[in-house]
């Protein structure tokens, strides 16, 4: 959710006060690795005075400057709600005791309730309770969750009118399960309109996914009537730990760009949540408990004497650098470079420069003597250690696209993360960026399935983008964003010496560093120290690649002499200040990553260790799977970045590899050709491309992509049809017009550009 720029997230005290540790470590995380400003719950419940203070101790020491101060629900196991001996009895008092010991450090907001609380008996009991709260010292409201919205803006009305002037941030639940639906909203009471009730009956007999579909319609409907009410400052969801609908609401609002064309349908068959977490979200109760939350376009929360300004366009916030600014520890604030290998998996990068003290400030300074002792410290992986974001066999086939067992299923894990299918890999933390045209991304794709690459990251050409541009778009404002082409890889040591050929003799402005486990390593740049610039030369001229050279010593540096200068790949030019380079590729650092990228297929193997197969799928596929991954890729293949230092040219790097392009579509044509023949009335199965698939609302299916070769009985003359998901049938169609149906005519030939294909002709087929 971080990547859609809410104000802040929501993050929750556990339920009954019972999960304090991993709040305060959520808290932490988001704050120091995400750079997302957080709202942390603290609440009453089982809660004495001493852990509070420390709580908010702690939420200090994260960074954290808001706090969401609530009463809490029932302790664990008791019916009615009553006070720790040592505690606090109300969310006025805690609001109260927060002001007293912080002052106006922290943002305090308080929960309210559009349909009334359940202990309150009336309306103006609810709005005095709530003005107690205020008066304590809350600086703005968030509210339970509501469907109707009228009822909500006519409850606001009410709230101005006893004096309380702060901003009021309506809470939306986008609806998951029709059952969690039923349990949280319609039996408790809540108003839902005619037309939700109707609407949801009726899909519920579709099933869970047009469940979901209406959910996405009901919230982009709620968002727009609230946003366009001009009463709210913006909007916070209720995620329920599920993030898909509310993208895609915020989405359908207008209030965040769109990440894909393809419909919430298709979106929700290709990617369906498991079935644990909506058990999940139908059980969980509302904003007093665990629920994790995100909210939207809420302006900074800070002591507020008068209601905030609307906003009539979605608010984002704005990035100092490419990354997320990290609130702590403070030194980072001095932070102006980053190599761009970490860029997907940022953390990671974090935590192994954290005892750092210093940070350059431009890319002469990586390699000056005062900043060598830094560098060291990226240590040794044995210390450092490597991790996963998933470690069970179970968790990896759920999230990685199964169980790989050969190279076409690493290639196809790799286009599907590449396309918005797998939502991250080993080396990427979060789904791939939104940045590039729908060809670039297409192109990212397709250079996955040739068979000898596997992206890791990558950055398209950014020649003088604004930088308020909602995609790439940093810094100042009224300045203009510039990047280099970058792409790296793992590559196949076979494919290696001829892209290196190719680079060598066709591409003199791209550089580019290769490296394997063991640290053979291939270098080429464009920017080596000035003592070594015949050197440099020299190699750009050879025919041959350039002799290997073992980098793989203590601290993963070279000696003084043979270093080259940081390669910026991404710049900004803003008024009155110098120019901004913040992102970089620098040999050190991509040798200390190259250390980290190898273990992780390593631990990828690992999951499917000799007791992983509960999951039966047997030790001998077991076997296959850590061969692939531990051996075969991540012992002979080479990690390889490549530049291209032209910003002007808009193809990026991906001329380069033009002539795999080629010879991978030959062979799929070539493939497609032959498997495609078939015997009359033979059953044809035709696989069409993901987002082309057939549905019952898309019962024309052009699937231009797919060659078919049908045989008609007669005179033996093939049928050629170039986008017919129904070719069985146009063969069979065909036979029949021309022969009777005994297969005494003559065709010559059939050619069909476009064939709208009605669902039952399609299943037929």
């Amino acid at each position: 959710m971080c990547h859609l720029d809410p104000e802040f997230i929501d993050i929750t005290w556990g339920a009954g006060g019972s999960r304090p540790a991993a709040t305060l470590e959520v808290v932490s995380n988001a704050q120091k690795c995400l750079g997302v400003e957080t709202c942390m719950h603290l609440i009453c419940t089982d809660n004495s005075i001493e852990t509070i203070d420390k709580a908010l101790k702690e939420a200090r020491a994260c960074g954290n400057q808001n706090i969401l101060a609530l009463r809490g629900d029932p302790p664990a196991g008791q019916k009615h709600w009553s006070a720790h001996p040592e505690g606090l009895s109300s969310a006025t008092s805690l609001v109260r005791h927060i002001r007293a010991t912080h002052g106006d450090y922290f943002g305090i907001g308080v929960a309210a309730y559009p349909e009334l609380h359940p202990e309150s008996p009336t309306l103006a009991q609810d709005l005095y309770y709530l003005k107690q709260k205020i008066d304590a010292g809350a600086d703005f409201i968030v509210t339970q969750l509501f469907f109707d919205v009228q009822k909500f803006l006519d409850w606001v009305k009410e709230v101005r009118k006893v004096g309380i002037v702060c901003p009021i941030v309506p809470g939306l639940m986008p609806i998951q399960t029709y059952a969690g639906f039923k349990k949280n909203v319609v039996d408790a009471g809540l108003s839902v309109p005619r037309w939700i009730l109707e609407g949801l009956e009726k899909a519920s007999k579709e099933g869970d996914q047009a469940v979901k579909a209406f959910g996405v319609e009901v919230g982009i409907q709620m968002t727009k009537e609230l946003m366009e009410s001009g009463v709210v400052p913006g909007v916070h969801f209720y995620t329920f730990n599920l993030e898909k609908s509310t993208r895609l609401i915020l989405e359908g609002a207008g209030l965040v760009p769109s990440a894909s064309s393809a419909s919430y349908a298709s979106f929700s068959q290709q990617q369906s949540q498991p079935q644990h977490l909506q058990q999940e979200q139908e059980q969980r109760p509302f904003i007093s408990n665990s629920v994790a939350s995100t909210s939207i376009t809420l302006p900074a929360l800070a002591p507020a004497p008068a209601p905030a300004p609307i906003p009539q366009t979605v608010s984002t916030i704005r990035k100092e650098k490419p990354w997320r600014s990290n609130f702590l520890p403070h030194r980072r604030n001095h932070e102006h470079q980053r190599p761009i290998f970490w860029a997907n998996r940022p953390k990671s990068y974090i935590s192994r420069t954290e005892t750092w003290q210093t940070f350059p400030v431009n890319g002469s300074q990586w390699h000056s003597r005062s900043f060598k002792s830094e560098m060291r410290k990226y240590g040794s992986l044995e210390k450092y250690g490597v991790s996963l974001k998933y470690s069970t066999a179970t968790e990896v086939r759920s999230h990685w696209n199964g169980q790989p067992r050969e190279l076409k299923d690493l290639s196809d894990t790799f286009q599907k993360y590449w396309c918005g299918g797998v939502q991250s890999l080993p080396w990427c933390d979060h789904p791939r960026s939104l940045g590039g045209s729908e060809d670039y991304r297409e192109r990212l794709v397709e250079l996955n399935g040739v068979g000898n690459y596997l992206v890791i990251n990558s950055q398209p050409v950014v020649n003088g983008a604004r930088s308020d541009d909602k995609i790439f778009g940093w810094g100042a404002p009224g300045g203009y964003i510039y990047q280099k082409a970058f792409i790296e890889f793992f590559i196949s040591p076979d494919q290696l010496p001829i892209l290196i050929n190719r680079l060598k003799t066709h591409f003199p402005n791209y550089t580019y560093s290769a490296t394997n486990r063991s640290g053979t390593t291939f270098l080429h740049s464009s920017s080596l120290r000035s003592n070594k610039t015949s050197k440099s030369k020299s190699k750009s001229k050879s025919k041959r690649p350039p002799s290997p050279t073992n980098t793989n010593n203590d601290n993963g540096s070279k000696d003084d002499d043979d270093e080259e200068l940081p390669n910026t790949v991404t710049w900004g030019v803003f008024p009155g200040q110098e120019i901004v380079q913040p992102t970089i590729v620098e040999r050190s650092s991509f040798l200390a990553w190259k250390d980290e990228a190898f273990a992780l297929w390593e631990q990828w193997a690992r999951c499917f260790g000799e007791k992983s197969n509960e999951e039966d799928e047997g030790e001998e596929e077991s076997v296959k799977t850590r061969k692939l991954l531990g051996e075969e890729i991540g012992q002979t293949w080479f990690l390889m970045n490549v530049v291209n230092n032209d910003y002007h040219e808009s193809q990026g790097v991906f001329d380069l590899f033009e002539e795999d392009f080629i010879l991978a579509r030959s062979r799929i044509e070539a493939k497609a050709e032959d498997e495609a023949k078939v015997e009359l009335g033979e059953r044809v199965e035709v696989a069409a491309p993901e987002k082309e698939k057939h549905t019952e609302k898309n019962p024309q299916v052009d699937v231009k992509h797919i060659l078919v070769v049908a045989r008609v009985e007669g005179d033996g003359t093939d049928v050629f049809s170039s986008a017919a998901a129904a070719a069985a049938l146009v063969a069979a169609a065909v036979a029949a017009a021309y022969g009777g149906g005994d297969g005494g005519g003559v065709c010559q030939t059939l050619t069909v550009d476009t064939v709208p294909v009605a669902a039952e002709a399609y299943s037929s087929a």
